[in-house]
């Protein structure tokens, strides 16, 4: 019986070839745009479920409260908590202090080989939480010496090829010889931390000298700490034992009332974002609306087929009569036209596996993963296969119910309506599948205005030709020196220094007294960064009060410069020669100056207070490129300054634009998948358009030929085929419009720099619908318009 099903499928496909090919294309690239997002999102879901005991696993953060802010969630905190959650907590099985792992960058030489490469410095239980697989030591000694490290297993091959580096040596920053004592695998890119190398925590405390006291300062956020529960311990049990720890312990501490909470490991990737002090969402909400996305033009394309499949009813009509006289029951034709359309959709999966192969290193490229289909894993296939059945039911149910519903004896009287009530639900579906594709038009419209409104915001500072590279081993003593070659080469027209790059804030600290403040207010968190005395000079910041830094250090210890965000906050009028406290110290400071706001953090987000002090030491140099020199020419100028006073290290830069510009990345590709994404909704729905138009205009031949010969124009028959169509895109596009706007304005308020929707999209979107719906339709319609109408009543 299921032969025999087949093979009248199969004849029925191939002998109406056109029809077969628009649903095979049409359904094909929805079944690929439905399997690369979900590809795209099992792996976006993937993240450090690798790690055997990631249930278990958190991270340590702080709630603040603030009167100004409200509660806000940092990860920095201070250790003597990572102690106090080692010691006195119970339900806790490890507990790893560590620095910021991933982003501490540092030089590795082994001989003449130098590379600079992101790290970090961890307790040695942190191996023991995150098991990451060793592929020569183990985890027990891997950090127990301060004076090891453990390389992943790239870093060792870049640094001793295919010899074993177990025992041998490597130089950290040109200072300290460090004995490798583990390998581990190379971490997976699933995985959210990502580093090359470990050096124990212990380490750090023994040869940085700002670590001395770290240990026992409550006040010192600048560290991670991260823990492992016990077995079948969950975070309900432990939170009311650790929330008030840090108020409890540091009476320093209690004016911001800190909270201890855990963030879970499995929600370290999807919920990256807090809102008082709670996961307020993050990438999971991009995730969710891609996800939507696929569905919906995988519903497009379903309904492509329904639509065709009913159109086609009258062909098929006398078939189902004939059947059902000669004993068809209505289940046997049910399952034929099920059976076909599974056979289609089987089909169109196969093509869409190409169409998908195809698009992967596209799509890799845009997203910077790295997907693939994974045809070796049966449970993809069990995936598939439920998929294939699934969408063939989801496309063939109504042809399948509908088609097998006709009474044979009208059916083959001839007596059969096929007319407006048949063609109901159709027009329904077809305004059903616009609408998603319009809505996706009008998201997509949105998202760019949104980027080009951020993109276009003033940043503070000039960008052009500005570069930074790190301050790291010999180049912060040597600095002057580095600055007058660097300026005597010609190739830089101005250098200066800073604790951070002009497009990141590294710091934070409060804010304590100022002229004017009340009794009950707060201190306020303030961005801290330490310049030369030309930052802002180089960087092209504009001071609009009091005057710049001296080139006498001496001269200006116990001067600041604010800007325009810090004087807002605090409410002073005259700034000038006003006298502050922050970081608590001992003495206060004077406001010398006042700079305009700058985008150092968020592009998305008001500018933040900040505090500008002097430096003879900091973590950058800034400079910029002279304006009549190529750039290769001088950065081939510049790399041999840098290397003559840093030999040991690498010459790594930055260009400040391209660092800016990362900034959007994230909505970027929001912008150019949903582009994509939408434009393939407005393909598949076109496609399905063209053979709805093919089909009635091969239904209304005779009446076109009938009314071209009573004198009908070319323009007079176009308008009578095209007409229902627009009407239906017209519907579609007063159906998305609320729909979209209601769906935008929520994502737009997570920017506190936002646009404002305006009924231009909503009327761009439907006019850019509309003429594509028009140029599909207009090729049939013109078709039958301008054919000659004695061949279409030869057979009256």
């Amino acid at each position: 019986m299921i032969r025999n099903y087949l093979k009248i499928a199969w004849r029925n496909i191939v002998s109406n070839k056109v029809y077969s090919v628009i649903n095979i294309f049409g359904l094909a690239a929805g079944m690929a745009v439905a399997l690369l997002i979900g590809l795209w999102v099992i792996n976006e879901f993937s993240y450090d479920k690798f790690l055997p005991n990631y249930t278990q696993l958190y991270q340590v953060e702080l709630n603040f409260t603030s009167q100004h802010d409200g509660e806000h969630t940092q990860t920095a905190m201070a250790i003597p908590l990572a102690d106090v959650l080692r010691k006195e907590v119970t339900g806790i099985k490890r507990v790893a202090e560590t620095d910021w792992v991933g982003m501490q960058w540092r030089d590795l030489m082994v001989g003449d080989k130098k590379l600079y490469l992101p790290g970090g410095a961890a307790h040695p239980d942190f191996l023991k939480m995150f098991q990451y697989p060793f592929k020569l030591g183990n985890v027990n000694s891997a950090l127990t010496d301060p004076y090891s490290i453990v390389l992943t297993e790239e870093t060792a091959k870049a640094l001793f090829g295919d010899a074993n580096p177990m025992g041998k040596y490597i130089r950290l920053d040109n200072q300290n010889n460090l004995k490798v004592t583990g390998v581990l695998k190379d971490l997976p890119k699933n995985s959210t931390l990502q580093f090359s190398f470990l050096t124990p925590f212990s380490f750090k405390e023994q040869t940085e000298g700002w670590m001395k006291n770290a240990r026992t300062t409550w006040t010192n956020n600048s560290f991670n700490c991260y823990l492992e529960l016990e077995p079948g311990v969950t975070y309900a049990q432990i939170e009311p034992k650790i929330l008030n720890l840090v108020y409890q312990h540091s009476p320093q501490m209690r004016p911001g009332k800190p909270k201890v909470v855990l963030h879970a490991v499995k929600y370290w990737h999807l919920y990256d974002e807090f809102k008082n002090g709670k996961e307020a969402g993050g990438y999971i909400d991009y995730v969710r609306m891609f996800s939507i996305i696929g569905v919906l033009v995988l519903i497009i394309a379903c309904i492509n087929f329904m639509n065709l499949s009913t159109a086609r009813s009258e062909k098929r009509a006398r078939e189902v009569g004939v059947r059902k006289a000669i004993g068809s029951q209505r289940k046997d034709l049910i399952y034929q036209f099920l059976i076909e359309s599974i056979l289609i959709t089987f089909i169109s999966f196969l093509v869409a596996i190409i169409l998908t192969q195809l698009a992967l290193p596209a799509f890799n490229l845009l997203t910077g993963d790295f997907i693939s289909i994974p045809y070796g894993n049966p449970l993809f296939w069990l995936v598939m296969v439920l998929y294939v059945l699934i969408t063939g039911l989801l496309a063939g149910s109504r042809p399948a119910f509908y088609l097998s519903s006709f009474n044979p004896v009208k059916v083959l009287k001839g007596t059969i309506q096929v007319g407006k009530a048949a063609a109901l639900p159709r027009k329904v579906l077809v305004v059903l599948q616009f609408s998603c594709s319009i809505a996706l038009i009008i998201s997509t419209v949105i998202i760019y205005q949104q980027l080009q409104y951020a993109k276009s915001r003033p940043a503070g500072y000039s960008a052009d030709r500005l570069m930074s590279t790190d301050l790291s081993g010999d180049l912060n003593t040597h600095y002057d020196a580095l600055k007058n070659d660097l300026l005597a080469s010609g190739a830089v027209e101005s250098v200066a220094m800073s604790s951070s790059p002009v497009t990141t804030i590294y710091s934070h600290t409060s804010l304590d007294k100022w002229p004017g403040k009340n009794a009950g207010d707060e201190s306020v968190d303030i961005a801290t960064i330490y310049v030369s005395d030309t930052y802002f000079k180089t960087v092209g910041m504009d001071l609009i009060d009091g005057h710049d830094f001296s080139s006498d250090y001496n001269a200006d210890t116990l001067n600041v410069i604010v800007n325009e965000a810090t004087i807002k906050r605090i409410g002073l009028k005259d700034p000038i020669n006003q006298m502050i406290t922050w970081n608590d110290r001992a003495k206060p400071v004077r406001i010398i100056g006042v700079v305009k706001d700058a985008v150092m953090g968020s592009p998305f987000s008001p500018v933040a207070p900040a505090i500008f002090a002097h430096s003879r030491t900091g973590n950058e140099v800034i400079y910029r490129l002279a304006a009549n020199v190529n750039t290769h020419t001088a950065i081939d100028k510049i790399s041999k300054i840098f290397n003559t006073y840093n030999p040991a290290y690498p010459y790594l830069y930055q260009f400040t634009d391209a660092e800016y510009n990362r900034k959007f990345s994230l909505e970027l590709l929001v912008g150019k998948l949903a582009g994509v994404f939408a434009g393939l909704a407005i393909f598949i729905s076109c496609l399905g358009l063209f053979g709805l138009a093919a089909y009635i205009a091969e239904q209304r031949t005779k009446e076109i030929g009938i009314r071209k010969v009573l004198g009908a124009s070319i323009a007079q028959v176009w308008l009578l085929l095209s007409f229902d169509f627009i009407l239906l895109v017209t519907i579609s596009c007063i159906i998305a419009s609320p729909i979209a706007l209601y769906f935008l304005h929520n994502w737009l308020q997570k920017y506190d720099y936002r646009i404002t929707i305006g009924p231009g999209v909503f009327i761009l979107s439907g006019i850019v619908a509309l003429a594509v719906t028009i140029i599909t339709i207009s090729f049939q319609a013109i078709k039958a318009a301008i054919a000659n109408p004695i061949k279409s009543l030869r057979s009256e």
